[in-house]
């Protein structure tokens, strides 16, 4: 089935044609998604409202799980082709109610996109004392990827695209105190940590998916405006990290590397549907293409080699069954 990913063998860009600027629309153009069952989490919000449209356009039908039922109705009203199921990754109770019931109605699983995330959040834990933001990005993304694994593995040709970020780079996995029992938070060591998960989850997922013909793969999807990630930080951390100025103004340099949120869904919807994938998979993405690794490239971008780490990736894959009590079944 192919080379594996790991330390970042495949991490080279392929030519795709697209980049920065690149939209969902052009990503989309001449591919038809007709027939084809995609869920997508946080579907009915910024980027993943866009990515829900996108693929609706295209023919497919989509299932949209949100903790906000009436809400996700509201954003995602007139869209063809969607369907709304309450969820809530927070509670794993939830997360295995939506999946029994998607498996239940025996339908395949075409595309799997976890873009549902949460950011500059302060401490807080969930019922199982797990930190917030790994609880959300990536416990959850494991445990529903897992549930749902004989739909994606009935479909004889599925993805699994999970939305991770270029903040991965902010923070390797901990392994000695993933949940801050015993060192001080930091919402963006969290948050770093998290997507650096993501990362090395599909690598290993992909790895072990494969043969089954399920591909797996991580994106950045850039620093996208108007988007509601940044709901709860505080108001002068922009300020903090030069963002902003004292009146909380963004500053102008800054605005300009804002991704429109069309070209903020674009690395998503290319990930989920490009041919140029279709034999290659374990990768992070970024730009509408396979990215470099960072130590490739000299400005901020790319990929951290420790999201790519085979001990690492296979060392988090044991761990997270530990964690969430739930494991894949690869027979």
């Amino acid at each position: 089935m192919g080379q594996n990913n790991y330390q970042g063998a495949l991490q080279k860009p392929l030519g795709s044609g697209f980049n920065a600027q690149s939209t969902t629309s052009e990503v989309i153009n001449g591919i038809d998604l007709t027939g084809k069952v995609a869920i997508v989490t946080g579907g009915n919000t910024g980027i993943g409202l866009e990515t829900v449209k996108t693929l609706a356009q295209a023919g497919a039908t989509i299932i949209v799980p949100a903790r906000d039922v009436e809400k996700a109705k509201r954003n995602l009203d007139g869209i063809p082709h969607v369907e709304i199921e309450e969820m809530d990754l927070m509670d794993p109770a939830s997360i295995d109610a939506f999946a029994q019931k998607f498996l239940t109605s025996g339908r395949d699983l075409h595309l799997l996109i976890n873009n549902a995330g949460i950011m500059w959040v302060p401490l807080r834990r969930d019922s199982r004392g797990y930190e917030s933001q790994l609880a959300t990005n990536y416990l959850a993304l494991y445990q529903l990827t897992a549930r749902l694994w004989p739909a994606l593995k009935q479909a004889n040709g599925a993805r699994v695209v999970n939305v991770s970020s270029g903040g991965h780079q902010f923070s390797d996995f901990n392994f000695e105190d993933p949940q801050f029992l015993n060192r001080d938070y930091e919402t963006l060591l969290g948050y770093g940590q998290s997507k650096t998960a993501v990362n090395l989850f599909s690598l290993e997922f992909d790895n072990q998916a494969k043969e089954y013909n399920v591909r797996s793969y991580s994106l950045c999807p850039g620093a996208v405006g108007e988007t509601e990630l940044a709901r709860e930080a505080p108001a002068d951390l922009f300020q903090k990290l030069g963002y902003s100025d004292a009146a909380g103004n963004i500053l102008p340099e800054v605005a300009a590397r804002l991704k429109t949120i069309p070209q903020g869904a674009a690395t998503t919807v290319w990930a989920a549907t490009s041919p140029l994938l279709n034999k290659i998979g374990g990768v992070y993405c970024e730009h509408a293409d396979v990215s470099l690794l960072s130590s490739d490239v000299t400005a901020v971008g790319g990929v951290k080699a420790y999201s790519l780490d085979e001990t690492h990736a296979k060392r988090l894959w044991k761990l997270s069954g530990e964690l969430t009590g739930v494991t894949f079944d690869f027979s």
